[in-house]
C-alpha cells in the first residue's frame, strides 16, 4: 500500500440500540457523541473510488464510507500492534471455517453470508447485495482506474484473469466510457465470483490460499452499488456521487481543498461489528504542506489529526520527553524507497540498464535519510525489498557500504563499466511537500558525489500515487527516471504476498504499484510458486528468493524500515491505530467535549 503508502470493554451503544463494543485496552472513558473532528494536511485523495485507492491517508477516510466482508481493528498501545493483525467480519456474519460449512474441504470454495441491516446510502435507501460485490469484483480491473494489486485477485479467484485479460483487450482501441465500461462488465462473467442468492456470495479459487480472507478485507473488495455503471471510475463525476455504506458520508468535495463527511442515517450500528458514528462531522482542510504547521495546530487544539504530513523531525525529541498524545508505532515497512522508471528512454535508457542501477544501490548514504525522518527512533537502514517483521525477510546486504553511508567510489567505477564515464543526468520526482523534499535533497547529494545529475520535479502530494506514478502512461513518456514512494503492506501476519507481489508481479497497467513496469519472468514464476506453497518455511524461503532476485536486478534501493510516530489534539479519545494504514481509526474515536 502506498504510503502517505499501521479499548474500551463492555457493550457500546450509539443509537439507542444494542451494538459493538470497542476493541478493549483504549480510553478509560465514557464514549461521547457530537463535535466535528478536524483533519489537516497537504495534498488530495489519491482515488475516491474504492477499487483503485491505494493511499494510506485516502483509506482513512474511506473506512467511514466503504465496508468489506472482512476487516481489522486498531490498537491503542504500542505493544499491542499484533492484536490487529486478525481479519475479523465485517459484512460478512462470520469467519468462515470448514466446521461452519464457510470453507469446502478442499479449500477452494468459500460461502459467505452478508449481514442484515447493511444499507446503502440511496433513495429509496437500499440493502447490500450478493450482487453488489460481484459487481465491486467485477471493476478491479477495469482499465481507467483499477486496483493497485490486482495480481491478489488473479492469481486466487478463478476465471479472474481471463476476465481481466479481455477487459483490457476490449479498450485496447475502444474508448472506455461509462456505459462502455458497464457493458463489458454485464456481459461478462469471472467464475470464481457467483451469487448465491441475495445474501450469499461463493468465492472458487484456482488453489488454496490462506491469506484469502485479508484479500477480502482490502478496499479493492468493496461492494459496488449498481449507480457506480453510470460513471467512470474515479473520474470528477464519480467523486461527486459516491454512495455510502459505513457510519459517515461524502457531503461535500472540493478538490485538493476540502473534504467533508458527516453520519449517513442509512447506517445502522447493530448491522457494523466494529465502527461507530461518536462525531457528528470529519472535515479533512488540505492545502497545508508543513509539517511544523500541522504540528502546532493540532497542540493548539485548532486541528485534531493530521492527513499526510508526519510528526515533523525537529519535534520528536521535545515530544518524547512525556506527552501523552505522541506515540512511535513499530513499523516493517519499505519506506521510503527508490524505484527506477524501466520504461523511460532518457540517457539512452539508462534506467533499463541493470548496471547503472546497481551502481545507484552503491551511491545512498542511508543513515543520512534515516536522519530526516528522526533518527534511530524512526528510520533505520533497509538492505533489502522485504522489511523485518513481514513473510521472507533475512537480513542480507548485497550493495553493502561503510557504515550505510554510501561508496561514491565504487558507484562511479560501476557507472564507467556501464558505459556512463562522464557520468548522467536523471529526472527526479518527488512529492513536493512533508519530509520528502529533504528526502530528495539528500539521495541527489549523494548522486552527485558519483556523477549523477538530478532534475528535480516537483509533485503536488495528492497527486503522486494516483494521477502520477501510477499512470504508466508518463512512466512511457520518459517523464521521470528515480522517484521515492513508500510502501506498507497490505496486511501483517501471514502476508508474503502483501508486498512483493503488488511491488515487483509484471503490472503495467494503470493503477499498478510496480510503478517502474518492471518485469522479469523469473520474478514471476518465483511469486506464482511461492502463492502454491502450503508449507510456511518453503513459501517464506521462496518469498526470500524473490527478494534476492529483484535485488540482484536493483529493481529499487531500500533506504529505511521506519515505525511511525503519530500525534493527535488532546480531545481526541479512544485513538485506536491502524498499523496497515499508519493512522488512527475515525471510526472509533470520540472526541472530549470538555477540551476546546
Amino acid at each position: 500500500m502506498a504510503a502517505a503508502s499501521l479499548i474500551v470493554t463492555g457493550c457500546a451503544t450509539d443509537t439507542g440500540k444494542k451494538g459493538a463494543a470497542p476493541p478493549t485496552g483504549a480510553a478509560t472513558g465514557q464514549p461521547t457523541r457530537g463535535g466535528t473532528l478536524r483533519v489537516i494536511g497537504a495534498g488530495d485523495v489519491d482515488h475516491m473510488d474504492p477499487t483503485s485507492s491505494y493511499y494510506t491517508a485516502t483509506i482513512g477516510i474511506m473506512r467511514t464510507y466503504s465496508r468489506q466482508l472482512f476487516s481489522l481493528n486498531g490498537v491503542a498501545g504500542v505493544d499491542e500492534v499484533a492484536k490487529s493483525f486478525k481479519v475479523i467480519p465485517d459484512i460478512a456474519t462470520e469467519l468462515p471455517t470448514t466446521d461452519n460449512g464457510g470453507i469446502s474441504a478442499d479449500g477452494l470454495t468459500y460461502t459467505l453470508t452478508i449481514r442484515d441491516g447493511v444499507q446503502w446510502d440511496t433513495k429509496p435507501v437500499r440493502p447490500v447485495t450478493a450482487a453488489d460485490f460481484v459487481r465491486g469484483f467485477k471493476r478491479i480491473c477495469n482499465p481507467v482506474a483499477g486496483a493497485g494489486a490486482p495480481g491478489y485477485y488473479t492469481s486466487t479467484i478463478k476465471g479472474m484473469q481471463d476476465y481481466c485479460d479481455a477487459y483490457g483487450k476490449a479498450f485496447q482501441k475502444a474508448k472506455p466510457t461509462a456505459a462502455a465500461l458497464a457493458e463489458f462488465q454485464n456481459s461478462h462473467e469471472i467464475p470464481g465470483v457467483q451469487t448465491k442468492d441475495d445474501k450469499t456470495l461463493v468465492f472458487t479459487l484456482t488453489q488454496k490460499a490462506p491469506d484469502f480472507l485479508n484479500i477480502l478485507s482490502l478496499n479493492f473488495s468493496s461492494a459496488a452499488p449498481q449507480e457506480y455503471d453510470s460513471y467512470v471510475p474515479d473520474d470528477a463525476t464519480f467523486r461527486q456521487h459516491v454512495i455510502s455504506n459505513g457510519p459517515y458520508k461524502i457531503t461535500k468535495y472540493v478538490a485538493a481543498k476540502s473534504i467533508k463527511l458527516e453520519r449517513n442515517p442509512a447506517w445502522k450500528q447493530e448491522s457494523d461489528p466494529i465502527r461507530h458514528q461518536w462525531v457528528d462531522a470529519i472535515e479533512v482542510k488540505q492545502g497545508v504542506s508543513e509539517p511544523d504547521a500541522v504540528q502546532q495546530q493540532m497542540e493548539a487544539g485548532t486541528s485534531d489529526l493530521s492527513w499526510d504530513l508526519p510528526v515533523p523531525t525537529s519535534q520528536i525529541p521535545r515530544l518524547k520527553q512525556g506527552d501523552p498524545n505522541f506515540k512511535i508505532y513499530p513499523g516493517g515497512v519499505n519506506n521510503p524507497y527508490i524505484v527506477f522508471n524501466t520504461l523511460s528512454k532518457n540517457e539512452n535508457g539508462a534506467m533499463a540498464n541493470v548496471k547503472v542501477r546497481q551502481a545507484i544501490e552503491y551511491a545512498v548514504n542511508k543513515t543520512s535519510i534515516a536522519k530526516v525522518y528522526g533518527g534511530a527512533d524512526v528510520a533505520v537502514p533497509l538492505n533489502g525489498a522485504i522489511p523485518p517483521g513481514n513473510v521472507g525477510y533475512q537480513e542480507f546486504n548485497p550493495y553493502p557500504t561503510p557504515d550505510s553511508a554510501g561508496d561514491p567510489a565504487k558507484c562511479k567505477q560501476m557507472l564507467a563499466e556501464a558505459g556512463y564515464p562522464n557520468g548522467l543526468t536523471l529526472i527526479a520526482a518527488y512529492r513536493n511537500s512533508g519530509n520528502h523534499p529533504a528526502n530528495y535533497q539528500s539521495y541527489s547529494a549523494d548522486l552527485k558525489k558519483c556523477g549523477i545529475t538530478t532534475k528535480g520535479l516537483p509533485v503536488p502530494q495528492g497527486n503522486y500515487y494516483g494521477a502520477f506514478l501510477q499512470n504508466p502512461s508518463i512512466a512511457k513518456d520518459s517523464k521521470w527516471d528515480v522517484s521515492a514512494p513508500g510502501f506498507i503492506p497490505d496486511w501483517y501476519g501471514a502476508n508474503g504476498r502483501a508486498m512483493l507481489q503488488p511491488m515487483f508481479q509484471t503490472n503495467c497497467t494503470p493503477g499498478t504499484s510496480n510503478f517502474g513496469c518492471y518485469s522479469n519472468p523469473k520474478v514471476d514464476a518465483l511469486i506464482k510458486q511461492a502463492l502454491a506453497e502450503m508449507d510456511e518455511a518453503k513459501a517464506a524461503a521462496l518469498w526470500h528468493q524473490v527478494d534476492e532476485t529483484v535485488m540482484a536486478d536493483a529493481v529499487i534501493v531500500p533506504l529505511n524500515n521506519q515505525n511511525f510516530p503519530i500525534y493527535k489534539s488532546k480531545r481526541v479519545q479512544n485513538a485506536l491505530y491502524l498499523p496497515s494504514w499508519q493512522l488512527y481509526d475515525f471510526t472509533n474515536l470520540w472526541l472530549d467535549p470538555s477540551t476546546p
